[in-house]
């Protein structure tokens, strides 16, 4: 016997989509694995810090493969708000950068880009220190 779904049953929506691909994204950090965490990043991307932006996934991948270093994640993120175009192919997070203490130490800023049917990447991204 096939049951169908409720009709009730909502799809997520695109916002819901970006807050999963962000934490995702984080959770990529905490688990060590920098092949997931490159997953989540555009061919065309720039990540900015450092001297000078990273642009391109390979670029992003060799500036950020020191964080993956060690058994201990260096920092971890959570996003707190998501804002997603009318068009639904282009979105911003943000949220608070912890150390590994949980401290907050800086907001960072993400613009992910829909790539493909249920694939979020992520085409900008900057974190900023807390003010005082």
């Amino acid at each position: 016997m096939i049951l169908a779904l409720s009709a009730s049953v909502q799809a997520a929506s695109p916002q819901d989509d970006v807050f999963a691909a962000e934490r995702a994204f984080a959770a990529s950090m905490a688990r060590r694995d920098l092949k997931a965490f490159g997953e989540s990043v555009s061919d065309e991307a720039v990540f900015f810090g450092g001297k000078a932006p990273l642009r391109g996934r390979a670029a992003v991948l060799q500036g950020w493969a020191g964080y993956f270093e060690g058994a201990r994640a260096p920092f971890s993120w959570e996003p707190d708000a998501v804002e997603v175009l009318a068009s639904g192919s282009l979105a911003l997070s943000t949220g608070l950068v912890r150390d590994p203490d949980g401290r907050p130490i800086a907001r960072f800023n993400s613009i992910w880009r829909l790539e493909g049917p249920g694939r979020w990447r992520i085409v900008f991204d900057k974190g900023q220190p807390l003010e005082d």
